[in-house]
């Protein structure tokens, strides 16, 4: 370990507080604008939704807008979505398209970037001529489906800037995985209070008791250089199949339960193959199978299900399943939970310069057959009921809004993260400090 990660490593194992400024100011939120969003590697979107040449996505962050677009030679590519002329937006959501067309005054590109037309061209006299107004391009790259966009040149590559994440979690295979369901909407708190309901383990018992329905489940909480994770204190199971299970009398109704009421609840984090082989359980094992049996069943008759129909299980060792944790905090805004063949996701994003505002996504991917696939719509869903987001999502809600209302409060000075089981986010805001210039967590021992 390097002097420098070693000072890091104190840094989130130390009892901290972390001011509110980061939260509510509008001062701070225009220096992540000009300091944070323009230098990191972000989630923009799925390969799967710039699948053809021609398709492209539009990616909004803060005061800019990117273009992700797949080129007739099969490349990805992405620019500042902006007309050279007069500076319009050109495009906006998703579509297809063989190039792009300014609806102001008609001035056109390709999907390379390369400018085609500028209406009447000959008024500028040779000054200015196609050749000098290509599309501005942004840096793209792409890991596990996903594509990064970065606006920053002198930024590292994505490899290096993904670190640990990279290669922990390739045995999972996000590139394999299709979106299962999408939706967002635009939520009352500061984007950070979004990520961070989702950044550690310690809320679930006073959030989500019903789901510590045999057993209250500490957590293990860390950072893998500018990224966090955490996972079960048990380290144990695999990918969560087992967690919600843990301390029942009977492994065999537990995991049934728990599997139904995640499905229920949440809508995600296990899939229907799984839930289906847990509701056999009892029926399947006899009364008195060890816990570890009845996991092991559960495992190897999913995994038997779900060859049956074409989908392939990775092969990760235990060891690895207990290393990589439950959940995994992208610096800056993506947080995803994982699972052999499935994953859910949050991406929260500013809402123009309002610190108290912000554009929340939820995802589920999951591995299909081939030719199976979904194409889920990205649903705008305003409403926080039950009916739109599930019962775990509504009770996460409900103390996102409430929180950003108290980091507003006068008599509030800031957070105290748990030095054991909230490492993540102490992580969290030492990188963007790092980034912002200021916000740093200050020591309290």
């Amino acid at each position: 370990m390097s002097v420098q990660a070693s000072v890091e490593k104190r840094l989130i194992d130390r009892a901290v507080r972390i001011g509110n400024e980061a939260y509510v100011s509008p001062d701070y939120a225009r220096a992540e604008a000009e300091r944070l969003w323009p230098r990191v590697w972000q989630i923009a979107c799925r390969e799967e939704e710039v699948a053809a040449p021609g398709d492209y996505v539009t990616y909004d962050i803060a005061e800019d807008s990117v273009i992700v677009v797949r080129g007739q030679d099969g490349d990805i590519r992405a620019f500042h979505n902006l007309c050279r002329h007069r500076a319009r937006r050109l495009a906006e959501g998703c579509g297809n398209r063989k190039g792009f067309t300014c609806p102001f005054h008609a001035w056109s590109w390709d999907l390379s970037g390369a400018c085609l037309g500028m209406t009447r061209g000959d008024a500028w006299d040779g000054a200015l001529g196609k050749e000098d107004v290509p599309l501005l391009s942004v840096r793209a790259a792409t890991w596990g489906g996903w594509v990064f966009v970065t606006m920053d040149e002198d930024a590292p590559p994505l490899a290096e800037y993904l670190g640990e994440v990279a290669s922990n979690l390739a045995p999972f295979e996000f590139e394999k995985m299709r979106y299962r369901w999408r939706q967002y909407l635009t939520f009352p708190c500061n984007w950070k209070v979004a990520i961070e309901a989702f950044n550690e383990g310690y809320h679930v018992a006073g959030t989500h008791p019903q789901l510590t329905k045999f057993s209250v489940k500490p957590t293990w909480s860390d950072a893998w250089g500018l990224h966090g994770v955490f996972g079960s204190a048990a380290r144990e199971g695999s990918g969560g199949a087992s967690s919600g299970a843990a301390g029942a009398a009977d492994m065999r109704e537990g995991l049934k339960h728990s599997l139904n009421q995640l499905w229920e609840e949440v809508n995600a984090t296990t899939t229907q193959t799984m839930v289906d082989v847990a509701n056999l359980l009892p029926s399947e094992l006899p009364e008195g199978t060890p816990p570890a049996e009845v996991q092991m069943h559960l495992m190897k008759r999913t995994i038997e299900e779900d060859a049956k129909r074409g989908v392939l299980w990775p092969r990760i060792d235990p060891a690895h399943f207990a290393k990589v944790g439950n959940v995994l905090h992208i610096f800056p805004n993506t947080v995803i939970v994982h699972g052999p063949v499935f994953a859910l996701c949050y991406r929260a994003r500013p809402c123009g310069e309002d610190p108290n505002r912000c554009i929340f996504e939820v995802y589920t991917l999951e591995k299909f057959p081939e030719g199976a696939e979904p194409r889920p719509e990205n649903l705008y869903r305003p409403e926080m009921t039950e009916a739109n987001w599930r019962k775990v999502l509504c009770q996460d809600f409900s103390n996102m809004e409430a929180v950003q209302q108290g980091l507003r409060s006068r008599a509030f000075a800031g957070i105290y993260p748990s030095p054991v089981e909230e490492k993540a986010i102490v992580n969290f805001h030492r990188v963007l400090a790092d980034y912002v210039g200021r916000g740093a967590p200050e020591p309290i021992d």
